[in-house]
Formats: C-alpha cells, sequence, structure tokens
C-alpha cells in the first residue's frame, strides 16, 4: 500500500509526522525507533539563544490528557545546527524545525540560519511565543502581530513555511487567512489549549507555573472541527 503524501513540495513517505515538543530532536529515539518509518518529524522548539524553560513540577495528567508548562526550554538554534542536525543527516525522514522568538526580529534570524543548514525540510512557526516588545502578548493572539512574523519567516527563508495555530482565539479561521496572506504554504493545526489543574490538597495549582497546555486525546475533537 502507498501512503505516500505531498506536503509543501515535498513527498513524504505516510502522512505521520511526529509532533514539536512530544519527539524532542529526534535524536533522543535512536534506539528505540527507526526515523525512516516516519514521514516526518518537528523538533523541539528553538530559539535563538539556549533557553531552561519553567520551574517543576512541568507536567500533570489529566483526564483523557496531559496539561504541560516547559517553557519551551530548548539549546538555541545555534546548538542544534552544530551538535543535533549532523546526527540527523541520513535518517531517511524529513526534518521540520519548530522556531520561536521574542521578536519579530528573532524569528527572522532562527529562519535564516536554518535556511543555510543541511538537512532541514521546513519551518513550523511557533507563534504561541510572548512578544516581548508588546508587552508580552503572544504572536499567535493578534492578527497584525501574526501576519508580521509569518511575513518576516517567508522573506528571510526558501524553505517552506507552516505557522502553528494557536486554539485560544475566538476566531482561528481569521489567523489562517492572514497567514495565508502572508506568504504560508501550509498550517499546522493546532497547539495546546490553556488549561489549569489543582491540587485539592494544597489547594495550588499542580504546575509550577500556573497555568499550561492541554494535549492528547481530549483536545483531538477539537482541532478536527477547527481544522
Amino acid at each position: 500500500m502507498n501512503l505516500a503524501v505531498e506536503l509543501c513540495g515535498l513527498t513524504l513517505k505516510n502522512p505521520f509526522i511526529g509532533a514539536s515538543g512530544t519527539f524532542g530532536y529526534g535524536v533522543e529515539y535512536e534506539g528505540l525507533l527507526d526515523l525512516s518509518l516516519l514521514g516526518g518529524f518537528v523538533s523541539k522548539g528553538l530559539y535563538l539563544e539556549p533557553r531552561d524553560g519553567c520551574p517543576t513540577p512541568r507536567i500533570a495528567e489529566t483526564p483523557s490528557g496531559l496539561l504541560n508548562a516547559i517553557g519551551l526550554q530548548g539549546v538555541g538554534v545555534r546548538n542544534f545546527v552544530r551538535d543535533v542536525l549532523p546526527r540527523l543527516q541520513g535518517c531517511g525522514s524529513h526534518v521540520f524545525v519548530n522556531i520561536c522568538g521574542d521578536t519579530v526580529e528573532e524569528y527572522a534570524e532562527v529562519s535564516r540560519i536554518l535556511d543555510e543548514a543541511p538537512g532541514v525540510a521546513g519551518l513550523e512557526v511557533n507563534i504561541s511565543c510572548p512578544n516581548v516588545k508588546k508587552g508580552g502578548m503572544a504572536f499567535g493572539g493578534d492578527p497584525k502581530m501574526t501576519h508580521d512574523v509569518v511575513a518576516a519567516v517567508r522573506k528571510a527563508t526558501r524553505l517552506p513555511v507552516i505557522p502553528k495555530l494557536s486554539p485560544n482565539v475566538a476566531e482561528i479561521t481569521v489567523f489562517a487567512r492572514v497567514c495565508e496572506e502572508a506568504g504560508a504554504d501550509a498550517l499546522s493545526c493546532i497547539n495546546t489549549l490553556l488549561g489549569l489543574a489543582v491540587d485539592v490538597e494544597t489547594r495550588r495549582p499542580r504546575l509550577a507555573f500556573g497555568t499550561g497546555g492541554l494535549s492528547g486525546p481530549a483536545i483531538r475533537p477539537i482541532a478536527v472541527r477547527m481544522a
């Protein structure tokens, strides 16, 4: 049976793509999974510089899902290109990289670095990052900021650009259209839903950060509706 699909001009042997965050940088699965069996996978999010992320605890189980507040911990894009990408050469799977930024300029710079790196198939643009110049508002929560960051990434790279939409908005189609207008090649639906879990004994949030992103089987019907 031929399960090959076309995505952004790329031929994937099957439609299964390991999701960002859940699949690390891919190298963590060496010895556990043959990466060539996948159509592709998306790396953990990368900023320009390394990032420590949130304090622990970072993960809490919920009915039919998982709540997390990792805080976009990462090695930084230059370290990824130098230390991780060479280990993925010849893995037999398309390597997409999730990119992050505190500013539009940082998104563009991360994109430029990856555009010149061998073995990168495309960029998934995480627009859930807070814009430090706009008081911490997430890029994916404002249509103009969404357009600005996607347009900047599009200008900085020849690679396929795939914005990852936030479900924590009133009307996701508005953001989808904005991404299309800014030059996106495809869309990734969806990022996690904002949630809160409380420890009934301590009456405190179960995550050190407080709120977190809900993923897992519980959100699949929501993602299908939004897609």
